[in-house]
């Protein structure tokens, strides 16, 4: 079983920074995909950034955001700078075995608890 406890959320203002945190146990390996989504009020969940035999990010977050992994310690970070308050959403970490990142949540098997971004004008 694969379990995977987010933090870092909060509540920033627009232009700060924040990161987020995702651990993973169980048999999730270096060469599985990990990935971040997120999830708007009323919107559907998007995937953000993805690790995994390649790198993904939205076009949204360009630049601005960059998806980490320390296999050692089996954690993925998601570094978030210049927020703006379009990034507010419950974030999500999701992780599939096999290295392929993909874009829809369904090739996901295992996702975290989520972990609220707010960001103020």
């Amino acid at each position: 079983q694969v379990q995977l406890v987010e933090s870092g959320g909060g509540l920033v203002q627009a232009g700060e920074s924040l990161r987020l945190s995702c651990e993973a146990s169980g048999r999730i390996f270096s060469r599985d995909a990990m990935a971040w989504f997120r999830q708007a009020p009323g919107k559907e969940r998007e995937l953000v950034a993805g690790s995994g035999y390649t790198t993904y990010y939205a076009d949204s977050v360009k630049g601005r955001f960059t998806i980490s992994r320390d296999n050692a310690k089996n954690t993925v970070y998601l570094q978030m700078n210049s927020l703006k308050p379009e990034d507010t959403a419950v974030y999500y970490c999701a992780a599939r075995q096999g290295g392929a990142v993909y874009s829809t949540r369904y090739q996901y098997n295992y996702w975290g608890q989520g972990t609220q971004v707010t960001v103020s004008s």
